[in-house]
């Protein structure tokens, strides 16, 4: 059912977006995940609370590639709201980059190496989304100095010089409160799943 729901977002967005490139940046984690999950299924199937962390994850996305961050109606509307002066969804994506990559690196770590239990585990899974946060930023800056301006509704900085600094803060918000409000949770669900080889 997420699958379907995440696929028909996807399709729905591909139609007359804002800017086509835009949409393409935006939704390729969303074109690539999908495959690979259904590729690893059968040797490595997920939580139920990790899939819908992914689906929610890539409604975001999906969004956010159809409007543009900037543009999105749930973001004006927040705007709009709060009386704030920049649309804040880019920052919503932000700090899911750290919520839901967490409990996906958590997964693997837990269940692929001896980290299960330890006192590392934590610590790294922030590490790791701090890495990917970083790593997306530098993905930001090669396409702005690929397409110049044409790169602006990707950046989704709206004016704001420390929009980087914002991002990567707000992914490591997100993580460390993904692990400290879902772990019990997670641990719950990955003590019913069958033992991966």
């Amino acid at each position: 059912m997420l699958l379907g729901l995440v696929l028909v977002a996807l399709v729905v967005s591909g139609v007359r977006p804002y800017d086509r490139l835009t949409w393409l940046l935006e939704t390729i984690w969303v074109i690539v995940g999908v495959p690979v999950l259904l590729l690893t299924w059968r040797r490595f199937p997920l939580t139920t609370l990790l899939c819908c962390l992914l689906a929610l994850h890539a409604l975001i996305l999906v969004a956010g590639g159809h409007w543009s961050y900037a543009r999105t109606p749930l973001g004006d509307w927040v705007r709009n709201l709060f009386d704030l002066s920049r649309n804040p969804y880019d920052r919503l994506g932000h700090f899911a980059q750290g919520f839901v990559p967490a409990v996906l690196v958590r997964e693997i770590l837990v269940r692929r190496s001896p980290l299960r239990g330890s006192r590392w585990l934590a610590p790294l899974v922030v590490c790791a989304c701090l890495a990917f946060s970083a790593f997306f930023e530098l993905i930001e800056w090669w396409a702005a100095l690929a397409s110049g301006s044409a790169a602006d509704d990707f950046l989704a900085t709206q004016g704001d010089v420390w929009d980087t600094q914002w991002d990567m803060f707000l992914a490591l918000v997100g993580a460390v409160a993904s692990l400290a409000l879902l772990s019990r949770l997670h641990d719950r669900e990955l003590s019913a799943l069958p033992p991966t080889g």
